[in-house]
């Protein structure tokens, strides 16, 4: 028995739409991360880009359990000596581009390194309902069905 290893000639990428309104931001982004390197399939390679391309609608209705609206914070740094920024998970959803919060999370989850920085590039995410990948013809996933826990319950 032979170890099989998929090519990238033989890759054959699909699309997928999300929608994200409703859904826990960590479990969409763990299954978005998995997507995007392709590890839901058989024929998963771990050098190679096999993963699926993924467009995320209404990724500003994202939910965060907990405390983590007003208590998880994004670092930055200017360059300049002292010049640690920070912001929380709430203002960054208020502010001008909110879908920023969902690629943090998905681009963390991805290992570093070239590989996982293309695969990083096959994936969108829109604040609105709609999205300009439609001649893409991609197939829509429901992924509150999946489990119960991936939307928040009150």
């Amino acid at each position: 028995m032979k170890t099989f290893n998929l090519k990238s000639a033989d890759v054959e990428k699909k699309w997928i739409v999300i929608d994200a309104d409703g859904l826990v931001l960590g479990r969409l982004a763990a299954f978005v991360a998995n997507r995007l390197r392709g590890k839901h399939l058989p024929s998963y390679t771990p050098h190679v880009d096999c993963g699926d391309h993924v467009v995320v609608v209404n990724a500003d209705k994202v939910v965060l359990t907990g405390n983590k609206r007003t208590n998880k914070k994004y670092y930055w740094h200017t360059g300049h000596p002292g010049g640690i920024k920070e912001r929380t998970a709430d203002k960054i959803l208020e502010g001008k581009n909110p879908q920023r919060v969902l690629e943090k999370a998905v681009e963390r989850m991805l290992p570093g390194g070239p590989l996982s920085r293309r695969q990083f590039s096959n994936f969108r995410a829109y604040v609105g309902p709609d999205h300009p990948h439609e001649a893409q013809n991609p197939e829509a996933l429901d992924v509150a069905s999946m489990n119960t826990k991936n939307t928040r319950r009150a």
